[in-house]
């Protein structure tokens, strides 16, 4: 049985007719840059975050950037970040003329450490990017709790987790400003590159419309230098017809993520979930010591899996001019050594769990 990574197709199939119209309806209209899809699209996902405004753009990694910006982060400033997550998070600090201060994180939950923040503040640190990892939000309590302690902004990079919650309140809704991606096997994912950022700042919203548009909010009116990074119409088009069907694909997760923790036996370690978080499994991403041989032997039967991700920022060689050490992020370590991201997606049958569970449980 060739079980799939992710199955893009499946999804598209299950709602064809309304993603076929979203699409010719944009090309009828021939409206291929901003107009109305975009602004619908972005008032209905404003809506379902619960915030006041909703910036379109090109892609997360623009998002995050653009959101630096508008938080007033440059040259010189300092940004904590996590050391284990996607590059993005730490490259759009470097795009901005600021500089990632890594942080290790949770061994249960794998985001970033709340208890170690501290220790990295200094009198250049501008904020701090908590990442809501593989779909599970970051400890935001005590992170809002710090950053109010040292008056810093606080960007809640959701790229990997709509629709997640703490305590009742959707990521996104807890810091200064958010970022989103819509990149195709996101949960809420485009047919190409797509981003957004949220927001209840009026002056942020507008400061990130006007760099992401050229530094414009009306046509040759150039308040600052800008940008192009503009969500595409056609994009906006295709996530307004598949935003009313996101929780229902959430709780699919959900659902497929029990069987794994169900089946799967003591051999790994499976997610941890805080009783006051709702985790929207973005990926299943299992632990174990025997991970290069588990992840052989699914590839062997035609198993998708994958690696999320295989190397702690610091230790990239793009940060190598940090001369951080092996051993200055021990958690990230060892995590990046051992786990390993199983196939989940909402149509993932619970006959095609058991199937990657068996290969997990004899080779475990």
């Amino acid at each position: 049985m060739s079980i799939p990574f992710v199955d893009l197709k499946a999804q598209y199939e299950s709602i064809k007719n309304e993603i076929d119209s979203a699409i010719e309806s944009v090309v009828n209209q021939t409206s291929f840059i901003g107009g109305s899809v975009v602004k619908d699209f972005e008032a209905a996902f404003a809506e379902y975050v619960g915030v006041k405004n909703c910036v379109g753009v090109a892609n997360g990694t623009d998002a995050i950037e653009i959101a630096l910006r508008a938080l007033g982060v440059g040259p010189g400033d300092e940004v904590i970040v996590p050391a284990l997550t996607w590059i993005s998070t730490a490259g759009a600090v470097n795009s901005v003329g600021g500089e990632p201060i890594f942080v290790d994180v949770l061994e249960d939950q794998r985001t970033i450490n709340p208890a170690l923040i501290e220790e990295k503040i200094t009198q250049k640190t501008k904020a701090i990017i908590p990442v809501h990892f593989y779909g599970l939000p970051a400890q935001m309590n005590e992170i809002m709790t710090l950053a109010r302690k040292h008056n810093l902004k606080v960007l809640e990079d959701s790229a990997q987790a709509h629709g997640a919650q703490i305590d009742g309140n959707l990521v996104g809704t807890i810091g200064d400003i958010a970022t989103f991606s819509f990149y195709p096997g996101k949960n809420l994912g485009a047919y190409g590159d797509a981003g957004a950022i949220v927001t209840n700042n009026d002056d942020a919203a507008n400061t990130c419309r006007m760099v992401s548009n050229h530094g414009q909010l009306t046509k040759h009116d150039h308040q600052i230098i800008g940008r192009n990074s503009r969500l595409d119409t056609m994009q906006a088009a295709i996530l307004k017809a598949k935003l009313p069907y996101l929780d229902e694909w959430t709780e699919a997760r959900i659902r497929v993520a029990s069987w794994y923790n169900e089946k799967l036996r003591d051999g790994v370690t499976k997610p941890t979930i805080p009783l006051n978080m709702k985790h929207v499994f973005h990926l299943y991403v299992i632990q174990s010591p025997k991970r290069d041989d588990l992840m052989s032997r699914l590839k062997q039967e035609d198993v998708g899996c994958a690696l999320h991700y295989p190397t702690p920022l610091p230790h990239l060689k793009s940060y190598s001019y940090q001369n951080h050490q092996i051993g200055d992020f021990p958690v990230a370590e060892k995590l990046c050594s051992e786990i390993l991201s199983l196939p989940i997606f909402p149509e993932l049958g619970e006959e095609q769990v058991d199937r990657v569970c068996d290969i997990i449980n004899v080779n475990a």
